[in-house]
């Protein structure tokens, strides 16, 4: 179907999101207020681990303004739980979760240890500043794998190792063998580097109790309102049913906004006590020291070859960082990462070790790619160490391995079943767009300014799609429709997206579809929005409703029409009876006809509610490169041209999906060259800031070009794949792989990112001259 006014799936529409964020009328948490409404703040540890002698309260109880002050004692004494949810019975330890307020012991400078509520922000913050905690300092430990060691100090007693859970993947016997009999092996340490989201927003919540009702109202920024419902539950210690969730317009999320943080609960515990509404927003230097980080992985990898480059096997040892506590299902999380080592190639034998570790550090959970940026990573830095050992052209060595588009279904070692791919073809039309070839033989020496040009390759396979996800679709008696999705949008364009799917379903004018996201009480159900997952399940859940609508009009139709429902066509936003075009019916006469009488045994309203199960991921794929200019006397990396191509089946929205692509690329050369999460020894955060954490500006960033090949995803009806962490997936290989090439002439092998001036010129000091 294809409505009259050419918006539906597979156009361009301007983006329904903009307008409102455009001249300023987009409400945010941080805009809503209410009467008699009061303001949180937060005293954190100044430590990184310490326990907790005493904490004196009485000064800034007494201060002008303040309402309350509260520590652990008053959570305990008020019989709420005030633990957040962990997934501890997939853990190999048992360790508490984290508690809303610090309980005898801080795990990680920055951790919430006394909640002040005050009549206006400043009041709360002023009276929090003068709450007095006595610590006694206990040794920190920052690093993952230095947090193994015999003589490391221990973050929980009952994880002496400070190891959360340990995981593996595929064949260790098959994989051992496969080294055994290599012509050729190559191994390389990396890093990849711990990250702080920087969403727009800040976190933030404004919650409020009715007493009466014993019901709560959690107006907050979140990637996953039902979720959020759950997870305040539990740590409320209420039913689900007594908690509405209100997710307005989100400033970015990046799967920071996905997790559940003391701030959210303790603003909705503390309108309880107080019967009043209780806000708070987060300052960005909380959301930097107690909001979750990501990546941090420590990880050995070696790579089996035989004498004509065919890959034979892989070995991966990590050490995943968790940070202080663990948020839920995050100390898990790594466990999985080596799902997707194989990459786009074929390699007989794979074995992965995965350990969680507990630190000093804040809690580590998933961010934009959760887990397949890492995996990536390491196959593609590794691919390249071993061109370069072996003497071959990198992309030479990935034609030879790379998977057939014949091989598909294809099911790697480490058990994820990759449902189809044309990798060769995204491959050459970044080498034809580059023009590869004709760089890499006139780019063999320096510049005339003294700068070294590298080009490098990023081959990426992603996992898409994840669990389940309810869409309604309701026809309003004039013919309108209302769409309601148990996603959240906060810059995806759900709006837009989902109005054209059900437009191109149900036939109907794109301007008469409205999208509703994001409030726990309008919404059935939902899952959320991460994981690149909500084109492909939330979009196909709106699209099934609509299909399931249209099958009901049909039946209306037919019985106006007076013909049999199979006799009945629907094209173009109209019902006729095939053969007798003149007998036909508009979608908007039959939706009148729906919620009137003479239905019959045909149940009134036009209203379906679908909940779908996406049974198969869908694995997105694609290729990036970065052509860089390198300056061996300051180590300044310029990213000349970056070209992506990537494949995520029919767009539905193809300037939506190239946005997506221009933000994740843009994250993951933050990533390769600038971004860092730093602690000192003690458990401090360095990089606390922005003054000290390197987020690229406009004028860091190339012109990012974007193409696509199509190949449909066989999992489900709309053949669509994920496609919002492409470019955090890609980038960092892809642009380090050229710096790498660049500085080849000066026998540079490796440098973990980010590849600041300071460590590339350190490198080039180090290394040898060119020949």
């Amino acid at each position: 179907m294809n409505p009259a006014d050419g918006s539906s799936a597979g156009s361009d529409p301007p983006r329904r999101e903009d307008r409102g964020l455009l001249t300023g009328a987009a409400t945010f948490t941080a805009d809503s207020s209410a009467p008699r409404l009061a303001h949180l703040a937060f005293v954190r540890s100044r430590y990184g681990h310490a326990r907790i002698g005493s904490i004196e309260t009485a000064a800034a109880a007494r201060r002008e303004g303040v309402h309350a002050v509260f520590t652990w004692t008053d959570v305990a004494a008020s019989d709420t739980p005030g633990v957040l949810p962990l997934a501890s019975e997939q853990l190999d330890v048992d360790v508490p979760g984290h508690p809303v307020l610090a309980r005898d012991r801080v795990r990680y400078q920055g951790q919430p240890v006394a909640a002040v509520v005050g009549e206006t922000p400043a009041l709360a913050a002023d009276a929090a500043a003068a709450v007095a905690v006595e610590y006694d300092r206990l040794d920190a430990v920052v690093d993952p794998v230095d947090a193994t060691a015999d003589d490391a100090p221990t973050v929980f007693e009952g994880a002496p190792d400070n190891v959360a859970v340990s995981g593996t993947l595929g064949d260790r016997e098959a994989t051992d063998r496969a080294f055994a009999e290599a012509d050729r092996t190559v191994a390389l340490d990396l890093e990849n580097n711990r990250l702080i989201p920087n969403a727009m927003e800040p976190r933030a919540a404004l919650a409020s109790y009715e007493a009466a009702e014993g019901r709560f109202r959690v107006e907050m920024t979140s990637q996953s309102p039902h979720g959020h419902r759950g997870d305040l539950a539990t740590t409320l210690g209420v039913p689900e049913r007594t908690i509405r969730v209100v997710a307005p317009r989100v400033g970015g999320g990046f799967g920071h906004k996905g997790h559940h943080y003391p701030g959210e609960a303790v603003a909705a515990w503390c309108a309880r006590e107080l019967d009043r509404p209780v806000k708070w927003t987060a300052t960005r230097s909380e959301n930097y020291a107690a909001g979750a980080h990501g990546r941090d992985h420590r990880t050995h990898a070696e790579l089996a070859l035989d004498e004509n480059g065919s890959i034979r096997g892989l070995r991966v040892e990590t050490h995943a960082n968790v940070g202080g506590y663990g948020l839920g299902g995050a100390p898990v999380l790594p466990t999985g990462y080596g799902r997707l080592l194989s990459g786009q190639y074929r390699i007989p034998a794979i074995h992965c070790r995965t350990h969680s570790v507990f630190t000093n550090t804040a809690p580590v959970h998933s961010y934009r790619g959760a887990g397949r940026p890492e995996a990536v990573y390491v196959v593609e830095r590794l691919v390249d160490v071993a061109a370069r050992e072996l003497d071959v052209d990198p992309v030479a060595l990935r034609r030879e391995n790379q998977l057939p588009p014949d091989a598909f279904p294809y099911e790697t070692p480490v058990g994820a079943t990759y449902d189809s791919g044309d990798y060769g073809t995204a491959l050459e039309e970044v080498l034809t767009e580059v023009g590869y070839d004709d760089r890499r033989e006139r780019e063999t020496k320096p510049r005339a300014d003294g700068r070294y040009v590298g080009v490098g390759v990023a081959c990426y396979v992603e996992s898409t799609g994840l669990g389940f996800e309810s869409g309604v679709v309701r026809v309003h008696p004039d013919g309108g429709v209302t769409v309601y999705a148990g996603t959240h949008s906060h810059g995806q364009g759900h709006r837009t997206t989902y109005a054209q799917i059900v437009a191109a379903e149900l036939g109907v004018p794109y301007d008469d579809i409205e999208v509703v996201e994001g409030d726990t009480e309008r919404v059935p159900a939902g899952t959320g929005t991460f994981g690149s997952r909500s084109t492909i399940v939330g979009g196909n859940a709106v699209a099934e409703s609509a299909r399931a609508v249209t099958a009901k009009a049909r039946r209306i139709a037919a019985d106006r029409l007076e013909a049999n429902a199979d006799d009945v066509a629907f094209e173009d936003g109209e019902f006729h009876v095939a053969g007798a075009p003149d007998r036909n019916l508009s979608f908007a006469t039959v939706a009148e006809a729906a919620y009137g009488h003479g239905l019959g045994e045909t149940e009134p309203g036009l209203d379906e509610t679908t909940f779908y199960r996406l049974d198969e991921t869908a694995y997105t794929f694609g290729t990036h490169a970065a052509v860089v200019a390198v300056d061996p006397t300051t180590g300044e990396v310029s990213i000349e041209r970056y070209v992506a191509v990537d494949d995520c089946g029919p767009r539905v929205n193809p300037t939506i999906v190239e946005g997506q692509v221009h933000g994740g690329v843009a994250q993951g050369i933050a990533q390769a060259l600038s971004e860092h999460a730093l602690y000192d020894e003690n458990g401090s955060l360095l990089t606390g800031s922005l003054q000290d954490y390197a987020v690229p500006k406009a004028v860091d960033l190339p012109s990012i070009e974007t193409g696509s090949t199509v190949t449909p995803s066989p999992t489900n009806r709309l053949g669509v794949k994920g496609i919002g962490e492409a470019g955090t997936i890609a980038a960092p290989p892809a642009v380090v792989n050229a710096v790498c090439d660049a500085l080849s002439p000066f026998g540079v092998r490796h440098l973990d990112m980010p590849l600041d001036a300071e460590s590339v010129w350190r490198a080039v000091e180090d290394a040898s001259p060119p020949a």
